[in-house]
């Protein structure tokens, strides 16, 4: 069991009299929500990534496109899982921050797709720079989720690591696609 400034990540007390239905149905629902975001974000913008996308300056360290698919899925699955751990834990101050910095991340990771993808032909290269200024701003949303996560449950924000990283490397590529197209 871990302990920093009174955060474990055993099991607490109260949540361990949840109904385990409930349990189970909210952890689905973390799972899913987070999907959602990014299933409705490829939807958006499928046309985009065969359109413009496909013949535009792109950086030398753009992946090819069928990395992206299982990535996301992989950090959308860790994200949910995560966040229903932070869920798990007793109602606090702190647990309503964390789940907020959530919420407020996933909309800026979901309002950034149909922005890069889709605003590039309608607002030329003002999108590209209107998407890397949303992309910064879910880089400071990760941090904060994070941070708040940490102050909850560790394993938790640790597990959001890996996404704090594919978004700093997904924030160089659209900087690199602002500046070149």
């Amino acid at each position: 069991m871990e302990t920093v400034a009174g955060n474990t990540d055993a099991t607490s007390h109260s949540s361990q009299h949840r109904h385990p239905a409930l349990t189970v149905t909210m952890l689905i629902v973390f799972l899913l929500v987070p999907l959602l975001v990014g299933f409705v974000g490829s939807l958006l913008t499928a046309d985009q990534v065969d359109g413009w996308y496909a013949s535009a300056n792109q950086a030398p360290w753009t992946p090819p496109n069928a990395v992206f698919g299982p990535v996301w899925t992989a950090l959308y699955l860790t994200m949910g899982f995560a966040t229903w751990l932070v869920w798990l834990r007793p109602a606090s101050s702190g647990r309503r921050t964390a789940l907020a910095w959530f919420i407020i991340q996933l909309a800026l990771n979901a309002v950034w797709s149909p922005t890069f993808f889709g605003g590039y032909p309608l607002l030329g290269a003002a999108a590209l720079w209107l998407s890397f200024a949303i992309i910064v701003a879910l880089l400071v949303g990760l941090v904060m989720t994070i941070r708040s996560f940490w102050n909850v449950r560790t394993l938790a924000a640790v597990l959001f690591l890996p996404y704090l990283l594919w978004v700093t490397y997904a924030s160089t590529l659209n900087l690199y696609m602002a500046i070149f197209n």
